[in-house]
């Protein structure tokens, strides 16, 4: 009984360490991370950040000098065509008015005297010259009385010339005390109001918008400009859009950067004047227009805008990370793809456009065939 027992323990044991052993020295299971081929839309084409701006706006500037008594809006408010916006102290502005109103009625107090002058004078050369006639009259009685005619026609028409002088003055000076009171210029929305008002810089007191229409203004750096054309395809997302795509089309691509206008002199062409913008790249302003009837989008809002240079809906597409290696031909790659038996094979596939994630195949793949993604990332298990 003791040998059996002991025979059956060295069995037991040996399979034991025969399993052990097995498991231990048996070759490792291999694992691939691949991505199946699929179909689905793909777009290739341009990437720009942009700014909104609305595409109508006005802005309302102070034409008259004065210390500003009362803003009746606020950023925010809604304002029709003609609405008070806000009004100047009209003191200054009014007595200019009534000193010009006085002046006026002077002169046309003093044309009143020189007419009668004037008539006066004209009667009494008529009665000289119809005496002188009968030999009642001498001849220098006649000169005289038509020198002092001519005289009075004078005085009469200088202060005609200075009555018109007066009432132009008077005139500029109703309109200065009319735009002591702003008015909306048109139907929007108040999306700025400064607090300053200087006549000769004519810096914008309130700036109204109409928010239905925004304009994005992309900026395409130099090496990108020449694929941009007016009425291109694009669209683009906002920030705190949550993934909402905006479509819209090229309206304009502006012809130099934007820079101030006082930088764009004679000399502007010269390469002594392009050596400062040597070492960096130039940008370019290309405007796109979009609807925004919903006023989803608001000014100054930063926008990611991608212009379509190509479409194809419900292609066949890969992962950029299956592409392993190009061959001579830049439209051609190798790619590895999963067999039945879990191996790799590799294969050559012709391919179109691509986005930042995918590639369009046209030949060498099918539908639902698996692709090796990234041999760096194959697991011994």
């Amino acid at each position: 009984m003791t040998y059996l027992r002991w025979t059956l323990l060295l069995t037991l044991l040996g399979c034991v360490l025969a399993l052990t052993g097995w498991q231990t020295f048996s070759p490792p299971v291999r694992a691939y991370d691949a991505v199946p081929v699929e179909r689905g839309d793909i777009e290739s084409g341009i990437t720009a950040p942009g700014t909104l701006q609305p595409r109508h706006y006005m802005d309302v500037v102070a034409q008259t000098a004065g210390q500003l008594l009362r803003l009746h809006v606020e950023v925010g408010d809604s304002v029709r065509e003609g609405q008070l916006l806000a009004e100047i102290d009209p003191a200054a502005q009014q007595a200019a008015v009534d000193a010009s109103r006085v002046q006026v009625e002077s002169l046309g107090a003093l044309r009143e005297e020189q007419l009668a002058q004037r008539d006066l004078a004209r009667q009494q050369y008529e009665r000289q010259r119809t005496l002188a006639r009968s030999g009642a009259a001498r001849q220098e009685d006649v000169q005289t009385t038509h020198a002092e005619l001519r005289v009075a026609e004078a005085r009469l028409k200088s202060t005609d010339v200075q009555i018109r002088q007066a009432q132009a003055s008077l005139r500029s000076e109703e309109a200065a005390l009319a735009h002591t009171r702003l008015h909306a210029p048109m139907d929007g929305t108040v999306i700025a109001v400064g607090q300053t008002l200087d006549v000769q810089k004519r810096t914008p007191l309130i700036r109204i918008a109409q928010l239905t229409s925004m304009t994005v203004h992309a900026q395409v750096p130099e090496a990108d400009i020449h694929r941009v054309k007016p009425g291109m395809p694009a669209w683009f997302s906002t920030l705190g859009g949550g993934g909402r795509r905006w479509p819209a089309r090229v309206r304009q691509i502006l012809p130099v950067p934007p820079r101030p206008l006082e930088q764009l002199g004679p000399d502007a062409g010269e390469p002594a004047a392009q050596e400062a913008g040597q070492g960096r790249g130039v940008l370019y302003s290309v405007l796109l227009d979009v609807d925004n009837e919903d006023q989803a989008l608001m000014a100054e809002m930063t926008a990611q805008v991608f212009f379509v240079a190509s479409r194809v809906r419900g292609a066949l597409t890969a992962p950029l990370a299956a592409l392993q290696g190009s061959t001579d031909r830049p439209d051609v790659h190798r790619v590895q793809v999963l067999r039945q038996d879990g191996e790799p094979a590799p294969r050559e596939v012709r391919t179109g456009i691509r986005d930042q994630r995918r590639v369009e195949v046209l030949e060498g793949l099918a539908e639902g065939e698996r692709l090796l993604v990234n041999s760096a990332h194959r697991q011994e298990q």
